[in-house]
């Protein structure tokens, strides 16, 4: 990785992604599809956030 790569997301935005992503696991059989446009909603999230969640919750 080069000096100053950065993913483009801050530490605010990823504990939103870490919890998010929780409650994804905790709730996926029941989430509301699709389920893109459901995290954003109830988290607030942007489009790549909500990306982001779904790969930490695979995780």
């Amino acid at each position: 990785m080069p000096i100053g790569w950065t993913t483009g997301l801050c530490h605010q935005s990823s504990a939103a992604i870490e919890i998010a992503a929780a409650w994804y696991r905790a709730h996926f059989a029941t989430c509301e599809h699709p389920v893109i446009p459901a995290l954003r909603k109830r988290f607030g999230l942007t489009p790549l956030q909500a990306i982001a969640v779904l790969r930490e919750a695979q995780r």
